[in-house]
């Protein structure tokens, strides 16, 4: 039973760590190693205007310079802030593009603490935030580039993301409950384009309306594209040990929601997803944070990903606006979220929007036990207690089968001494030590795999919780106790693990123990093994198991000290 229970229990953790490896790796954007890769559809994009491959206008251009038509008018451009109780937004009037969107009730990650400080060779020691600086999802640098873009094609110079829009007059700053708008003009190519973007109280949407009016003297047939853009650099402080997704993402009703790839756009120039919805959204996803461009429902549209410059990709969508008549206007709406993954503001904006918060292929375990521990936070209101409390509904959950798991460990330890005996009796015929050892189980009703099922039963909802936990943003800066500021990261102190090697060393003790020497040595190095890659789990997800170990340890102590006296008696 022994060498059954160690090989299971090591099989157990080499699964373990294969199935955390593949969710690393569709965290990343890459092909599930457990699921063929679904039928892909290339990209076809609108025919060629202005000389790009989608018809979208592409300029390369330093940070900070002046885009296309607008070296020709640099005096008229300027960049207006818009600044609401949750966010403050740089949209440049060189093309009415958003160049900078803080978010101001999030802070910004990566202050090593003393474990960082010490380790800090290690990306992955990086942890918590950074109390004095806000987390900034749209930004432009020399080796980075994170933008919102809009404007027409489908004409000679018809007013795009390169133009030079005049803004009207109005507030900035929004004073009360009242909304805040930014309207921008440009007329060119016969076509005026006006852009109104509006902004609410403790939202995360912006509406953007676009107004197309023909000034000309002859029908034009413009197309509205929107396009987010992005550098493929890897995400700030993400290692082998902390990965996390960056890139492209999308949901149409028939193909539903898919991940791109950065690197596949590289190589081919664009790539494999769905070409043609008339309802879904397109995305930059990131860890804890996503920007999503919501087009008009309804509406027929193409979807483009493309390589736009040296480490620039986009991703976005080209619907027509049908004919327009001299004189007349032709309206749009859309949805720019740009906000944290969570899950009840993302159902809000559109539907399949809140897949963007990734848990890899046990969501149907994992956002159950999201909702769960939602409804203890609401009661407790600390994240790290509501683990605590987490942790002890799953034991009692699980107690039936786990105390029949310790009930067949304990008849095991009564009956070691019989195993000893038919091991030295029989350790030159394994054949026979077999066919002893389970007479002896039968004898004594057994059962040689009860010890495992509890960790067996556990390790799904360990898992799930895992990744719970790195992809919930109410997570990201959440504190328990005194060292612990942030559940998300690991233990900056080293606390968490220690506390867990020892209580996985009890646990070993109060186990029967394995008669080959070399098992034994190795069971003895469990702990540590395990306790070694806890300093770089969250510390939420290693403050579980050390509740779930004690529990455990009591759970298992005093079953196995009632069948020792049963057995004396």
């Amino acid at each position: 039973m022994d060498i059954n229970k160690r090989t299971i229990m090591w099989i157990v953790f080499a699964v373990s760590l294969v199935i955390l490896w593949n969710d690393w790796m569709v965290s990343n954007g890459k092909q599930s190693m457990f699921s063929a890769a679904p039928p892909a559809r290339v990209a076809t994009v609108p025919a060629a205007t202005n000389g790009s491959a989608t018809g979208v206008p592409t300029v390369a251009q330093a940070p900070g310079a002046v885009p296309g038509a607008a070296q020709a008018a640099a005096q008229q451009r300027e960049i207006v802030t818009i600044t609401t109780d949750v966010v403050k937004v740089d949209i440049d009037t060189a093309g009415g593009v958003v160049r900078r969107l803080e978010l101001l009730k999030f802070k910004k990650a990566g202050n090593p603490g003393w474990f960082g400080g010490c380790f800090g060779l290690f990306e992955f020691c990086k942890s918590g935030v950074d109390a004095t600086k806000n987390e900034v999802l749209f930004d432009e640098g020399p080796n980075h580039a994170y933008l919102a873009q809009t404007g027409l094609i489908g004409g000679a110079d018809l007013p795009n993301h390169n133009t030079i829009f005049a803004a009207k007059p109005g507030a900035r700053v929004m004073q009360g409950a009242s909304d805040v708008q930014l309207v921008l003009e440009s007329e060119q190519g016969g076509v005026k384009l006006t852009k109104t973007f509006t902004f609410r109280k403790g939202s995360y949407v912006i509406d953007v309306r676009h107004d197309v009016t023909n000034v000309g003297t002859a029908p034009v047939t413009p197309s509205l594209y929107l396009q987010l853009l992005h550098d493929g650099n890897k995400p700030e402080g993400d290692s082998f040990f902390n990965a996390s997704f960056t890139g492209p993402t999308l949901y149409t009703p028939e193909e539903k929601y898919q991940k791109l790839d950065f690197g596949t756009i590289e190589k081919k120039g664009k790539a494999e997803h769905a070409t043609k919805a008339n309802d879904g959204w397109i995305a930059i996803s990131q860890h804890f944070f996503v920007s999503a461009f919501v087009p008009q429902g309804n509406a027929v549209r193409e979807i483009y990903t493309k390589k736009v410059d040296t480490n620039r990709y986009a991703i976005g969508t080209v619907a027509p606006l049908g004919s327009v008549a001299p004189g007349a206007t032709v309206s749009t709406t859309a949805r720019l979220y740009s906000g944290p993954q969570d899950e009840t503001l993302l159902e809000s904006v559109s539907p399949g929007l809140d897949l963007v918060k990734d848990y890899g292929f046990l969501t149907i375990i994992a956002k159950p036990i999201f909702w769960v521990i939602t409804q203890i936070h609401n009661v407790l209101g600390n994240w790290g207690w509501t683990i605590i409390a987490f942790t002890i509904l799953i034991k009692l959950l699980f107690f039936p089968l786990s105390a029949a798991g310790y009930k067949s460990m304990a008849k095991v330890k009564l009956v070691t001494p019989k195993m000893q005996a038919i091991r030295e009796r029989y350790k030159g015929d394994p054949a026979k030590m077999n066919q002893a050892t389970m007479e002896l189980y039968k004898t004594e009703k057994i059962n040689p795999l009860g010890g495992c099922l509890p960790i067996l039963v556990q390790m799904p909802v360990f898992i799930a919780l895992y990744w719970v936990l790195q992809a919930s943003v109410e997570f990201r800066g959440a504190p328990w106790i005194g060292w612990i500021q942030d559940l998300s990261q690991h233990d900056p102190w080293g606390i968490l693990p220690v506390l867990y090697a020892i209580s996985m060393f009890i646990t070993t003790k109060l186990n029967p123990a394995p008669a080959d020497p070399m098992q034994a040595k190795m069971m003895m190095w469990m702990p540590l093994i395990f306790s070694v890659m806890f300093f770089i789990f969250p510390s939420g997800l290693v403050l579980y198991w050390v509740v779930n170990n004690i529990l455990s340890i009591g759970q298992q102590w005093v079953i196995t000290k009632k069948y020792a006296e049963a057995s004396a008696k």
